[in-house]
């Protein structure tokens, strides 16, 4: 019996060696699943809006790595995640007739917010300076992030009465920003500037048009 033993400590001792050497020789990938969480503020509000409550983002997903040198310290990144963004403030959201209603609501309530979960397409320009064995290293990375909403809804809750609100055709599905991430080994700071409008064609008390837009401030946790 010692003899297949020692034959399988001498080949897993090859195996090991070549998969060093192949290591070393190649390119190495980095900070490729991703989770991130944020604060989120919003812009361009119509004076009677105000935020009510911690509207918040949460972000996780896979970033394929494409090192672009050797030291695979400057590299492009694209992938594919999942988003939820929720947004607490004033802004009361019913149906009447088939039709969307925004209203600024100014009297007590329990609780009012409007979300969206998201299909993400992040894309970074990547400057770190890892090494192949060197787990802890300060990273830039700059890009954008294309969102697709494919669920949203509106809940407003006071006394007595709850109304929730499926399916918001005033919604900007497609949904586009510059992000920004940058820190060292754990802890990296995040931000996520919004380009376009979260709503179209939607009228505030019927007068206003809301034309509001996100901007994001969080920490991302890179795994592998």
């Amino acid at each position: 019996m010692k003899y297949p033993v020692i034959f399988l400590l001498f080949f897993n001792t090859i195996l090991f060696s070549q998969s060093k050497d192949t290591i070393v020789s190649s390119k190495y990938l980095e900070d490729q699943i991703y989770v991130g969480l944020s604060y989120i503020t919003l812009s361009n509000l119509p004076d009677e809006v105000s935020s009510n409550g911690f509207s918040n983002s949460l972000a996780l997903g896979f970033i394929k790595d494409f090192p672009f040198d050797e030291k695979g310290n400057f590299g492009f990144g694209v992938g594919l995640g999942y988003g939820r963004n929720t947004y607490f403030q004033n802004i009361k959201i019913s149906e009447s007739n088939n039709q969307t209603l925004f209203e600024t609501f100014k009297g007590t309530f329990k609780n009012n917010r409007f979300s969206f979960h998201a299909i993400e397409l992040p894309i970074e320009l990547r400057w770190r300076t890892s090494t192949i064995d060197k787990y802890k290293f300060y990273r830039i990375y700059a890009g954008g992030k294309i969102s697709y909403a494919f669920a949203t809804n509106a809940r407003f809750k006071e006394s007595g009465n709850t109304i929730k609100v499926k399916d918001i055709s005033e919604f900007n599905k497609l949904q586009y920003g510059l992000t920004l991430s940058l820190g060292y080994g754990t802890w990296n700071f995040n931000f996520y500037y919004g380009l376009n409008d979260i709503f179209k064609d939607a009228l505030l008390d019927d007068v206003t048009p809301l034309k509001i837009r996100d901007f994001r401030i969080g920490l991302i946790f890179y795994v592998l």
